[in-house]
Formats: C-alpha cells, sequence, structure tokens
C-alpha cells in the first residue's frame, strides 16, 4: 500500500452500487471517494491523493475506455482497475491493452467487491513495486551520470597533472642541458647530460600520458623514439648522430617505461663516453617481443667494454641500471661474443604479480 489509508476513487454513474462498493472497501482499509461520471472523476484526479482508480465501463458522456485514455496521459497517473457489466472478453482485452491494471466483472448487488478489493490490492501491490523499480533504476542511471562525469573530471586532473609534471621536469633538463653546454670541463659536462637525460626520461613519460587517451599505459616504441630525440639534442649530440632505434610497437605500464627509459638512458651514455674514445660512431637500441618477455638491446661497435675505460668514472650509472632493473624485475647481461659492448635487458610486458609467503601458501 501507498500509505495507512490509500484512497480508492471509484467511477459509476451507478450511485446505489457506489454506495456497496464504499462501505465494502472502506471496511478493507481503504477511503473510497466517488466520481458520477468520466469527467467528474478526471476532475477529481486532477486535485491528487488518489492512490487507485475502479473504473465503470458504461457511463453517460466520457466512457470507461475513453476515461481511462485520459487518465493514463496523467503525470504518475494511479493504476485503473477496469469495471464493466458486460460479459464480453473483448472489453476486457481492449482495457488490458489500454493500459488497465485489471479488469473484473461487476453485478448489481455487489457480489464482485471482494474480488475488486483483491483487484485494487494487487494493483497498488503492483503500483508500488514497479515505482520503487523506476526509483532504483533512476538512480542507478544518476549514479552512473555522477560516476561518469567524476571520471570526466579525473581524467582531465589527471591530464593536467601530468602536463604540468612534464613541463616542468621539461624546464629542469632544459636548464641542465644549458649548463653542460656552458660547462668547459668534459666530466662536468657529462654528468649534467646524464641528469639531464635522467629527468628528461621521466618528463617524456608525463608528456606521452598528457596526450594519450589511456592513462594506464604507454607506447614504448614511441616513448624510446622521443626519449633518443631528447638525447640527439643534448650536449653530447654531436656523438650521437648515428643513434638509431628499432622498435616493435609494445605497450607497457608508465612506472615501467620510467625504469626503462632511465636505463636506455645510462647504457647509451657509457656507449656515449666510452665506446668511440676518438669520436662518435653507430649505437643501436632495439626493442622486441621474446615471447611472454621482452628484450632491449643497447649495442655499439666500438672498442669493446672495460670497467676501467675511464678512470674518472663512479659507477653510478651501472648502479642506476641496476637499481631500475630490480624495479624491473629484468635480467640485464652483457653479451660477450658481440664485438663492441652489447647490453641485453629481459624483463616481463606487464608486471609480476607478488610472491605469496610461505605463511598465506600454507594456509
Amino acid at each position: 500500500m501507498t500509505s495507512a489509508t490509500p484512497t480508492l476513487l471509484y467511477i459509476d454513474d451507478d450511485a446505489a452500487l457506489a454506495r456497496l462498493v464504499e462501505r465494502g472497501l472502506t471496511r478493507a482499509g481503504y477511503k473510497v471517494v466517488h466520481a458520477a461520471s468520466g469527467q467528474d472523476g478526471l476532475d477529481r484526479l486532477a486535485q491528487g491523493g488518489i492512490d487507485v482508480v475502479a473504473l465503470d465501463q458504461y457511463m453517460p458522456g466520457l466512457d470507461g475506455l475513453e476515461t481511462l485514455e485520459q487518465i493514463l496521459t496523467i503525470p504518475d497517473a494511479p493504476p485503473v482497475v477496469f469495471v464493466t457489466a458486460s460479459q464480453d472478453s473483448a472489453i476486457a482485452v481492449t482495457a488490458l491493452k489500454a493500459g488497465a491494471a485489471d479488469y473484473l466483472v461487476k453485478d448489481v448487488r455487489g457480489e464482485f467487491i471482494p474480488l475488486l478489493q483483491v483487484a485494487v490490492n494487487g494493483a497498488v501491490r503492483r503500483a508500488a513495486i514497479q515505482k520503487a523499480r523506476d526509483e532504483a533504476e533512476a538512480e542507478v542511471h544518476a549514479s552512473r551520470d555522477r560516476y561518469a562525469a567524476l571520471a570526466a573530471e579525473r581524467e582531465v586532473l589527471l591530464r593536467e597533472v601530468n602536463h604540468r609534471v612534464g613541463n616542468s621536469l621539461q624546464i629542469i633538463a632544459s636548464l641542465l642541458h644549458l649548463q653542460a653546454n656552458s660547462a668547459s670541463q668534459q666530466d662536468v659536462k657529462a654528468a649534467l647530460t646524464n641528469a639531464m637525460g635522467r629527468v628528461a626520461a621521466v618528463a617524456q613519460v608525463h608528456r606521452r600520458l598528457y596526450t594519450s587517451h589511456d592513462f594506464k599505459t604507454v607506447m614504448l616504441n614511441q616513448y624510446l623514439e622521443a626519449l633518443l630525440e631528447d638525447l640527439r639534442r643534448s650536449a653530447e649530440g654531436n656523438k650521437m648522430s648515428r643513434l638509431t632505434l628499432k622498435a616493435a610497437p609494445v605497450e607497457i605500464d608508465p612506472d615501467r617505461a620510467v625504469a626503462i627509459g632511465i636505463i636506455v638512458n645510462e647504457l647509451v651514455m657509457n656507449a656515449v663516453k666510452y665506446a668511440y674514445p676518438d669520436g662518435a660512431g653507430p649505437i643501436h637500441v632495439e626493442l622486441k617481443p621474446q615471447g611472454d618477455d621482452l628484450q632491449l638491446a643497447i649495442s655499439d661497435e666500438g672498442v669493446g667494454f672495460d670497467d676501467k675505460a675511464d678512470p674518472r668514472g663512479t659507477g653510478m650509472g651501472q648502479r642506476i641500471v641496476a637499481a631500475m632493473a630490480g624495479k624491473l624485475d629484468a635480467s640485464v647481461e652483457r653479451d660477450p661474443d658481440h664485438s663492441g659492448t652489447r647490453f641485453v635487458v629481459r624483463f616481463a610486458r606487464v608486471t609480476p604479480a607478488p610472491a605469496k609467503s610461505t605463511s598465506a601458501a600454507a594456509s
């Protein structure tokens, strides 16, 4: 029921029968309002407060079907139980198709009133269920709209954050580039260029995320191309004129992309410093799938690997590579058969799932 005492509007031109309905339905817990014609019924509905309608078929003026049609145009119209003295089932079909909640045949002695009570109870109950369903669906749609609005706002904010972070890091990289160009000592110039490359590796990821429709992944081949272009424009750029990239299109999460970019920066800069003591030479970066893993190779055709090639070396680059490899859960190996120097980094396409502890596995 919609309230403690629901209101039934009984529309029928038979006043005596209306009194019988009023007595019967009042005992069943209803407040009964009588309207003697279709138009009177419509006028009473316009005042509000009606929970269910019982509507007679044959009346002067508007008949039952015409009145039903107009009732159903009212916003949030109450359910209508169609009542007629006719035994013609075609009327029932017509009324139900027109939108009546139920249908029953009346008699002049009021013996149909218990059936009317059952029909009215069912109509009110179904109307309440339908209203609750409509309200729930409306809330679901509203929640979806709110979620979509929040998601759109979050996307804009993330894009703005990535834009600002990328710009700020790019400014730092540019300052390091300017300082490296003005440095007179080669070791200072190399250190500043290395620092610029590390900052640029992070900045490039944020710039990629700013222009991407997906904040969860970065196209690794495009990212590496942009990163190497930054290196070509660095203070050591004249030594990277033959720096090449061969990379398969691969998507990866941003955190892992940063680690890969920093590894590439360190190994390329090592090749620049140590591979060609007399000038520039080819340096190759290659990324390719290998089963479920990825293989990244940085190679040169220079003098070969020698830990003591530069006594001023601090080993910082190697420590950074090891740290980033640990973050990737990657292996880093030097190819002993390569005529110059070639480092191979192998890592999974996706972040490996954390291993279960012994206690958790036992439980």
